[in-house]
């Protein structure tokens, strides 16, 4: 006979089901009642018996941690970019998948493809012929007008003629079939574009021994000695490059303080991130505002400053203007943790309290130049906000407020692009000159990498090294923290013109800047294209916008002294009751005016400034702790 099974304990009674709220009498009683513990087979349990396996093994969490995987990552990442030039793969592969599936889908299209192949080779067969008849008939097809590969008077023989025709209706048809494919995401249309030209502009006749006429001209005239100089060319230039150096790198002919940036003045003030030049006055008065230049720190401060017969800073002296300038220190990987926020306030923000000791309730004519113009702008928009008003005008070169149209810069800058340079950047503290100017120089292909390779290599021509070629050479670094967040937020996030930028946790507004603003644009900029420059007209709720479009480049648009040739600019006011007007419409209207753009600047300066003229200020102050520290140009400008 089967033993009736003893009661157990209840399981339910000892698992409140309730929370019950004390009472007086519950909190007075000295022996409260001890509840019993919960079963260790309770249902709670039994649903975590498979943790409980875990427990037992060890297993609960990753061995790897959340550190480990995520550092393999960014280590795998830093080292691919230093074989891409920093460009991310996963870019490039997902615009070209995104462009073959749709044209793989687009069978009307691949129909107008096959057809323009055959035009094009009917087109070309056309032009041999009449050539053959006529050898100066007009090519078949004239490159883009920046092009200047096939100028020489070789390419007009054949069959050399045939050779570059056959090259640019092979380009142009590669043009179409990357652009415009319906479906195609508008950047990866541009990056397919972009990258395929580059590909073609690696293989193009120009290059080749075989298939330059001038080359092949050389090479007979001289006997081969073009190539034995090319060779010895190449050779130190190899040796420059596993030293370290730049190839365009000359310690010998221009000379920081001897050659360029020789302004004689003072650095009166210095800290962990900038040095402050004051230069010294010529003049027996002068304007009674101060100008304070701020250069973007990817750049050496004297581009503004380089030869005595082009330096800006001189002209702005001998005009009678007190000039200081920020110089600022070039970053190691010690500096990685600096960030935008150090940079405006231990850098434009000291300089300006530096200036108030020295001329003290004197307002400053502020000037910053590409990203010190952007560095600036959101200063003076935070100042405004802060009810600061020290600034008397504001002038903008080569700066973009707006980075929606930021050219063909902005193709490579999206999520992707940017955790693969934030990885490069985390493994070595900072942005490398070289792997910045490798993406500038991808831009102008054509002139900065092809065209000197065939001078120099094949031709065995060395181009003559000037001051601002000098310059060009002798780049920063950038820290990895202000580098991301100036990628992250203000180029691909776009949050200073849409009023998202945040500096002391506030957001910051252009709208807020009302003192006069003069804005420099350069019509072949390439690094700050003159139409987003432009946007400024829509982002400034200021009393005046001036907009200024001078002829030239990023650089040598800038440095474009009175006296130097082939040169011109458009200029116009425009208030806040004025109407806007759009790029195209306002360089189509606007009047050139032939010449350097900086006297009309530095009368625009004289405008806003006070009438009577004052003595010139002292070189600091050292009673109140601003010594001449240094004769300019200081010791952060010499640091490599």
């Amino acid at each position: 006979m089967a033993k009736p099974s003893e009661p157990g304990p209840d399981i339910t009674s000892a698992v409140p089901t309730q929370t019950t709220i004390p009472t007086a009498e519950s909190v007075a009683d000295p022996h409260p009642p001890v509840l019993p513990k919960p079963s260790a087979r309770s249902p709670r349990t039994r649903a975590g018996d498979k943790s409980s396996t875990y427990r037992a093994y060890h297993i609960e969490r990753s061995m790897l941690g959340s550190h480990i995987p995520e550092t393999i990552d960014r280590m795998v990442n830093a080292n691919l970019a230093r074989g891409t030039a920093g460009i991310s793969p996963a870019v490039l592969a997902m615009a070209y998948l995104d462009w073959l599936m749709h044209l793989g889908l687009a069978p009307g299209k691949q129909a107008l493809l096959n057809e323009k192949a055959i035009r094009k080779m009917v087109r070309l067969a056309l032009y041999a012929f009449k050539s053959s008849q006529n050898p100066n008939i007009s090519p078949c097809i004239e490159p883009l007008p920046q092009d200047h590969r096939f100028d020489g008077e070789g390419w007009k023989q054949w069959p050399y003629n045939l050779i570059y025709q056959s090259f640019l209706l092979t380009q142009q048809w590669w043009y179409n079939a990357t652009t415009r494919t319906r479906g195609v995401d508008k950047r990866n249309d541009a990056i397919v574009s972009f990258v395929t030209r580059q590909i073609l502009d690696m293989y193009s006749p120009s290059n080749s021994p075989l298939t330059n006429p001038e080359i092949l001209k050389a090479t007979m005239e001289e006997g081969g000695q073009n190539l034995v100089r090319g060779w010895t060319n190449f050779m130190a230039d190899m040796e420059k490059m596993i030293a370290g150096k730049r190839l365009d790198e000359d310690g010998e002919q221009f000379v920081v303080g001897r050659d360029v940036a020789v302004t004689p003045g003072q650095v009166i003030f210095r800290n962990s991130l900038i040095e402050l030049i004051q230069y010294q006055p010529t003049a027996q008065k002068v304007y009674a505002e101060p100008i304070l230049i701020v250069p973007a720190w990817i750049m050496k401060y004297y581009i503004l400053d380089l030869s005595p017969h082009n330096s800006m800073v001189r002209y702005l002296v001998e005009k009678g203007h007190t000039v200081f300038m920020i110089s600022w220190i070039n970053p190691t990987a010690a500096d990685r943790d600096l960030g935008m926020d150090d940079y405006r306030e231990d850098g434009v923000m000291a300089a300006l309290d530096a200036i108030a000791t020295i001329l003290p309730g004197r307002k400053v004519h502020s000037v910053g130049y590409c990203l010190g113009g952007t560095l600036l702008t959101l200063t003076a928009a935070a100042m405004a906000r802060d009810g600061d008003h020290r600034l008397k005008t504001v002038t903008l070169f080569a700066a973009q407020t707006d980075f929606s149209e930021a050219g063909e810069l902005l193709l490579f800058i999206n999520e992707s692009q940017v955790a693969f340079l934030e990885d490069m950047m985390w493994d070595q503290g900072y942005l490398d000159a070289g792997q910045m100017v490798g993406a500038f120089q991808l831009l102008r292909s054509n002139d900065l990498i092809w065209s000197r390779m065939v001078h120099d290599y094949l031709l065995g021509q060395r181009q003559s090294l000037n001051d601002l070629m000098a310059w060009n050479a002798d780049q920063t670094r950038m820290p990895f923290r202000m580098h991301s967040e100036y990628l992250r937020h203000i180029f691909l996030g776009n949050e200073l013109a849409t009023g998202h930028y945040k500096v002391k946790g506030r957001s910051v507004a252009i709208t807020d800047i009302h003192a006069p603003i003069f804005t420099v644009a350069t019509e072949q900029d390439h690094v700050a294209p003159w139409r987003s420059v432009y946007k400024i007209n829509l982002l400034a709720d200021a009393d005046q916008v001036t907009f200024l479009l001078t002829s030239g480049g990023h650089n040598a648009g800038i440095v474009s002294e009175p006296g130097h040739g082939r040169r011109s600019y458009q200029m116009a006011c425009r208030t806040d009751q004025d109407r806007y007007i759009d790029p195209d419409t306002w360089q189509a209207t606007i009047p050139k005016q032939p010449g350097s753009w900086w006297p009309a600047w530095q009368t625009w300066l004289v405008k806003h400034s006070a009438e009577h003229q004052v003595s010139p200020p002292p070189m600091g102050v050292p009673e109140k702790g601003l010594y001449p520290l240094c004769a300019a140009p200081g010791t952060y400008v010499l640091q490599k």
